[in-house]
């Protein structure tokens, strides 16, 4: 090859790159990126690769852009500004709290989502304990999210917190996702959802409070004001102020039946 085929070469490379670089920034600035840019999401998260975090240098802000951007409607499809950013705080609520690094009371305690990646003590279901930043747990959960990712996750559960696109993906794929005679946490928070008469006589309402029972409401919900409640509501509130979105009504699920109830 001659110094000028070689130097060509070379440029050609540094043009692809460049363009795929591009390419992904203008990915990241549609959608979900328009509104949680690499900015935003530093600040909602700024001790998510802390030292004393176990999942430091897993979360990062290009995992979760081209997970979210696997699901279409999530964060794009509120009808209007306000419900989508209300969307976005809620799923960031929710999943920092279940990745929460925090200290109760502390001054900070709403600063430290994203701080684990697995659960800590890894005795919920195993092998199937909880991973990523819903904390999937138990073998359903595994084998239905990996039927709609197309990934062995039964036989391969370590992909939630090894492949950090991939634990984003079941993080959006639960929330988007109707399960049983529960709906999902995006239909829930958009307004989308219409209780039925039983949910109702369990004191099931429109509202962020809803999502914590969809999510851990056989633990956290119907037993009166608890730390688990407070914290999620906490970190959510933080993030609709950031993202400059009103709470909506409902945030928790003290005097709400579980939905197995």
């Amino acid at each position: 090859m001659t110094t000028t085929t070689a130097r060509f070469v070379q440029l050609a490379a540094c043009a692809a790159a460049a363009l795929l670089a591009v390419a992904a920034s203008g990915a990241a600035a549609q959608g979900v990126g328009s509104v949680i840019t690499q900015a935003v999401f530093n600040s909602m998260l700024p001790n998510r690769d802390n030292s004393q975090c176990p999942a430091r240098g897993f979360y990062t802000y290009d995992a979760f852009i081209a997970a979210a951007n696997s699901f279409p409607a999530f964060g794009t499809s509120g009808g209007s500004a306000e419900l989508i950013r209300r969307e976005l705080a809620a799923f960031f609520g929710q999943t920092s709290h279940e990745t929460t690094g925090g200290t109760r009371g502390s001054s900070d305690q709403f600063q430290w989502g994203y701080c684990f990646k697995e659960e800590i003590n890894k005795a919920t279901s195993p092998p199937y304990y909880g991973r990523g930043p819903i904390q999937l747990t138990g073998q359903s959960n595994y084998q239905a999210a990996g039927n709609a990712l197309g990934l062995d996750l039964v036989g391969n559960p370590d992909l939630v917190s090894t492949d950090a696109v991939v634990s984003f993906k079941t993080a959006i794929w639960f929330w988007m996702t109707a399960q049983g005679n529960k709906p999902s946490c995006h239909d829930v928070i958009l307004g989308r959802w219409t209780p039925s008469a039983a949910d109702t006589a369990a004191g099931r309402v429109p509202g962020y409070g809803v999502i914590t029972n969809i999510i851990n409401g056989g633990i956290e919900c119907g037993v009166g004001q608890n730390d688990a409640n407070v914290d999620r509501i906490g970190y959510y509130k933080r993030y609709c102020d950031m993202l400059g979105t009103g709470y909506g009504s409902n945030l928790d699920c003290y005097n709400q039946r579980n939905f197995a109830s």
